[in-house]
């Protein structure tokens, strides 16, 4: 085989020629349009890495991104399309306020009780759309569709109940301190803390002029985890035949049902997870009155399959997303571009990788021509020596 044909037919080969895609089209808009591709480009870069705090800020947006995105690429693991993240990442804030605002135990026994308090409201959620797809055979899509409007006017009524809406705004009381998730949040704004961090200006920029927490590490955690149960587990196994072939499984002695309910509850809980780590971890340790869906769980969709749907590519996937995001707002600030020339541009990566199959399809037309090619040689030589043999003698 050739070395193109090899580096095509590899997973990593789809993704880096569908962001290559994204990038050409959105030159080609941004030149279309009257703005320069490349100083776009570079404003682009340089908002989202340009300083400390912006490398830590896409760290801090890339945490839900990574937890939601990893949730959808374990459900279509199992033949299921979660669109409901979003739902279940709004029930995991709900309840994590709820819960966070009205304890205050210390810190080690705080956090860990707001977190899953916030993991089970997303795995109730998708356990129920898991249990309707089992038992009545509802399509997960539309039940799902439906409980993100139920946890968007859940999360706006309990915004407005006295118990607690916090007077003077649209938001609700925040969590108590011992749920808080940043890195060192007393001591890094202490006199001693100021003073250590004095000498190492970058890390004194990441720590204090953001909410950088502890997110990130939970959620590459929460991603090789879920790998490892897909690929080194027998539940992962059933999960992925379930997938693979329903009636396969079934056939097998594989329970279709409890599977489904399963999978959709361990997804559900993921993008509860990024919730209450959203509310532990970044300020303003509540929730607000929605108007419109945040997009933490619609974009995980994007993330995942940008990474293939795989678990671990969706690390580097949530740190493209979240890059393009955040930098994204330097190119209309520096260049006058719409941030809409962003979306097209994640858009068309993300309709890339829906095509993924066409690249190891292209590798293979490639080493069948070559092959073929070979074998046209090999005749051509043998026809002409037997023709020089013909005319010794």
């Amino acid at each position: 085989m050739s070395p193109v044909a090899k580096i095509l037919k590899k997973p990593i080969a789809s993704a880096v020629i569908a962001i290559l895609f994204g990038f050409c089209v959105a030159a080609v808009i941004l030149a279309s349009a009257g703005y320069d591709p490349i100083g776009s480009f570079a404003a682009l870069f340089n908002g989202a890495f340009g300083k400390p705090k912006y490398i830590s800020n896409v760290i801090i947006k890339a945490t839900p991104l990574l937890l939601t995105g990893s949730a959808v690429a374990f459900a279509y693991k199992a033949g299921l399309f979660n669109i409901g993240g979003e739902g279940q990442y709004i029930a995991g804030t709900v309840l994590a306020v709820v819960v966070g605002s009205q304890i205050n135990l210390p810190a080690p026994l705080q956090i860990p009780i707001v977190i899953l308090v916030g993991m089970l409201g997303g795995a109730v959620l998708g356990g129920l759309v898991g249990w309707l797809k089992a038992r009545f055979g509802i399509h997960e899509v539309i039940t799902s569709i439906m409980f993100n409007w139920i946890a968007l006017y859940l999360n706006n009524f309990v915004v407005q109940t006295d118990l607690f809406h916090k007077a003077n705004s649209t938001a609700t009381i925040p969590v108590n301190d011992s749920s808080f998730t940043m890195l060192l949040p007393n001591w890094k704004v202490s006199k001693e803390g100021m003073n250590a961090l004095a000498g190492i200006p970058w890390f004194r920029e990441m720590l204090v002029k953001t909410d950088m927490n502890v997110g990130i590490i939970v959620a590459i955690v929460a991603a090789v985890f879920i790998w490892w149960l897909l690929t080194r587990t027998k539940v992962g196994y059933e999960i992925r035949a379930v997938g693979l072939n329903k009636d396969a499984a079934q056939f097998a002695g594989i329970s279709v049902e409890k599977n489904v309910v399963l999978c959709m509850v361990i997804s559900g809980a993921l993008c509860g997870l990024a919730g209450s780590l959203t509310i532990t971890g970044t300020s303003p340790h509540s929730i607000s009155t929605l108007a419109a869906f945040e997009n933490n769980g619609f974009n995980g969709l994007s993330v995942a399959f940008i990474a293939g749907c795989s678990p671990i590519g969706c690390i580097p996937a949530s740190f493209l997303f979240a890059g393009l995001i955040y930098g994204g707002q330097s190119v209309q600030q520096v260049m006058g571009a719409p941030t809409e020339i962003i979306n097209i541009m994640i858009g068309t990566i993300v309709f890339f990788m829906a095509l993924g199959g066409i690249v190891p399809m292209l590798a293979e037309r490639i080493e069948r021509k070559r092959k073929l090619q070979a074998e046209e040689a090999a005749k051509a030589a043998a026809a002409s020596a037997g023709k020089e043999d013909d005319d010794a003698q």
